[in-house]
């Protein structure tokens, strides 16, 4: 399974951006430990994981801690040993919204013969994870569930509301 791993990093209100290479890694502790590698006095730490054009699992750290967990579906820890190591500890259910909502949005039109959304994918973890940043649990959880949408779309996006898209673009350049 390939992937594609980008930390974005915000320091004293500047954003940066590194790939960083998961192969080896032996936990999730691994994992954070080198996320937090990329800038040790960071503020705020996002690494965002695409893996085969299926998959999206984001990472955060503020201040190099409370390490948060967004799964875009549990599918991913059967497929990989990176997935097993990412989100394979989280509940199946999402937490961030409230009861009343619905964790994905509807599944299309009558007019429409293929789903708008994938009904079978299953998020896992905090969709709360990017709240504080302009992008709430229930957009995130329509970003990932959007047919058409891979997760370097999503990515994309959500890093244009941050506003380190430019820089994490140019990580996919190289």
């Amino acid at each position: 399974m390939s992937y594609f791993a980008a930390a974005a990093v915000r320091d004293e209100g500047e954003w940066s951006a590194a790939e960083v290479n998961l192969r080896g890694a032996s936990d999730i502790d691994d994992v954070a430990d080198r996320l937090r590698d990329v800038e040790p006095d960071a503020d705020l730490s996002l690494l965002f994981v695409e893996a085969d054009d299926a998959y999206l699992v984001i990472l955060r750290l503020d201040e190099g801690e409370d390490l948060r967990i967004f799964g875009s579906d549990s599918a991913y820890a059967e497929e990989s040993r990176l997935g097993a190591l990412l989100v394979g500890d989280l509940k199946t259910s999402v937490t961030g919204l409230e009861e009343s909502e619905e964790p994905r949005p509807s599944t299309g039109t009558e007019e429409s013969e293929q789903p708008a959304v994938d009904p079978e994918a299953d998020p896992v973890g905090d969709a709360d994870i990017l709240a504080d940043l302009g992008i709430s649990a229930q957009k995130l959880l329509r970003l990932c569930a959007h047919e058409g949408m891979l997760p370097a779309d999503v990515t994309a996006e959500v890093c244009q509301v941050l506003g380190c898209a430019d820089e994490v673009e140019e990580l996919r350049e190289v």
